[in-house]
């Protein structure tokens, strides 16, 4: 016997080489055969009878076993063993029928398809086997002629083809759905294209006897011709954020204009596939990707429902990103139309956006989160519209009474947009109400202290007071840098998150650039 490493023959023919192109490639691996008994005759006739045979255009690969527990090991290492040969008796009387539950039972290795040979048909009659165990086919050595033999592989061969072609459409209808959920999910044209690309990579190599290369492949969307590329993978990544009419690949042209001739703007030949699609908005999408391998029929079916679910992802994201727009312009002209209202220095909602971002950034929060945070915090002040000019205006100190009338403009916002299912102005309307607590817990509405601030609400807190401390208002002339910032220094872990002090003392010159860039009432004396 063997030792147990040494899986194949000497003999045998060498694997042919998987190389790009070649028949082999096309058509993928060798149908592994794996023979499991404990006599070398058996497995010298099993392979002289169908070694030269090949079906589908694939040839045979054999790997043996003579017993039980060395079939088991070579089934751990290769998952994809299309057919078992199986010998009953061998180190026990019933090793073979053990070895068939522990396929089907702990490997849960339901497509492979089992031939039981027994030249002892006794020890396990037909009619008991058959019931009792999931084999797929039960013959006596002995009625094995050569043409009997080929005909059982060749069947097996069939039923296993089936098997693996369905499973392979039910993963590919799997990945499918969750390509789709992943492509929803993203919020921005980047991730969506770059998302399109992951997932067709994984879309593409299902089968375990794939031998794709990694794709590849770049998405790019535009209008007016203006289309650039959002995501690439492969020697296509120099080309990212440039125009697509910068690439320099004529085969990739050709495929784009032959997509947008398509039904459904798909288009793949030769291992160059493209994909084209317009939105309702007018965008233009493409798709282009290379793959080392002609895509078969089912490939094309699964690609083809893939890029349908593309397509109403790109419109999901155009329309809802002109929805986006609409209310950033009519949250933006509200915060314009309450600072129109005081009598503060101008731009003092762009200068703590612009403040507010700078700071969510350097905090750690990502750039979606900043940029969303950025607009929201633009009305922070939108509750003012319901205090009376005589209070709002006022140039001296306010009474009690009046403290008590101004306090009440972060209810009034906040209320004013609560109801809202918008994102962006839910939270503009945490922001409104939050801006005025203090770290220290001495702050209003609701005197929250420490982290019970929502993160949103410290950041604008701190990027309110920083601009109404460094610009002229009516109740007080504006403060030297120095007095700012020592000021800043003084509410560290008071009125303001340690935290967000230190980034701004860290960063002194660039909230002194944005307040220089959006300062409309003269330079600040230093």
């Amino acid at each position: 016997m063997p030792d147990s490493d040494e899986i194949l023959f000497k003999d045998e023919l060498p694997e042919p080489t998987r190389s790009p192109g070649s028949s082999l490639s096309a058509n993928g691996g060798p149908w592994k055969i794996l023979i499991v008994d404990d006599e070398s005759d058996v497995h010298n006739v099993t392979m002289y009878m169908i070694k030269g045979m090949e079906y589908l255009g694939r040839p045979l690969q054999f790997f043996h076993a003579y017993s039980g527990q060395e079939a088991k090991a070579i089934l751990a290492q290769q998952q994809d063993i299309a057919v078992i040969l199986l010998d009953v008796v061998m180190e026990t009387e019933d090793s073979g029928l053990q070895l068939v539950r522990f396929i089907r039972e702990e490997l849960q290795n339901r497509t492979v398809r089992i031939v039981l040979r027994t030249g002892q048909p006794g020890k396990a009659p037909a009619a008991r086997v058959i019931l009792e165990y999931d084999i797929n086919d039960y013959k006596e050595k002995t009625e094995l002629t050569l043409e009997k033999m080929l005909v059982t592989v060749i069947s097996a061969l069939r039923s296993y083809n089936f098997i693996t072609t369905i499973e392979n459409n039910r993963k590919g209808l799997k990945k499918i759905i969750e390509a789709s959920s992943d492509i929803f999910e993203r919020q921005s044209l980047q991730k969506l294209g770059s998302g399109v690309l992951s997932q067709l990579t994984s879309i593409l190599q299902l089968r375990e006897d794939a031998i794709y290369s990694h794709a590849s492949g770049l998405t790019a969307s535009g209008i007016k011709g203006q289309s650039v590329v959002l995501a690439a993978t492969g020697e296509f990544c120099q080309y990212v954020d440039r125009s697509i009419n910068e690439v320099d690949a004529s085969l990739m042209r050709t495929a784009l204009e032959l997509a947008q001739t398509r039904p459904h703007g798909f288009y793949c030949e030769g291992g160059k596939c493209a994909w084209y699609f317009k939105s309702q908005t007018g965008s233009e999408n493409f798709l282009y990707f290379e793959i080392a391998k002609e895509l078969d029929e089912n490939d094309h079916d699964l690609l083809e429902l893939f890029f349908t679910n593309v397509s109403l992802a790109f419109d999901n994201l155009f329309l809802n990103k002109g929805i986006e727009d609409t209310q950033k312009e009519i949250i933006f002209h509200i915060a314009e139309t309450m600072e129109c209202r005081s009598a503060e220095t101008g731009s003092h909602v762009r200068r703590v956006a612009e403040y507010t971002k700078l700071l969510a950034v350097k905090y750690g929060l990502g750039e979606e989160e900043a940029e969303m945070l950025k607009l929201a915090s633009t009305p922070h002040d939108l509750g003012k519209i319901g205090i009376p000019d005589a209070i709002l205006n006022k140039p001296g100190p306010l009474t009690p009474e009046e403290y008590i009338t101004i306090k009440t403009h972060v209810y009034r916002g906040h209320d004013l947009l609560m109801s809202s299912s918008s994102p962006i102005i839910q939270a503009a309307a945490l922001i409104i109400l939050l801006h005025h607590e203090r770290w220290d817990g001495l702050g209003y509405p609701q005197g929250l202290k420490g982290e019970e601030i929502h993160i949103h609400g410290r950041i604008v807190g701190v990027a309110d007071v920083f601009d109404a401390l460094s610009n002229k208002r009516i109740y007080h002339a504006a403060w030297t840098w120095e007095a700012v910032f020592n000021h800043f220094r003084e509410q560290r872990g008071k009125h303001f998150d340690p935290k967000l002090v230190d980034i701004l003392l860290e960063n002194q010159e660039a909230f002194k650039a944005i307040w220089l860039k959006y300062n409309v009432s003269g330079l600040q004396f230093s």
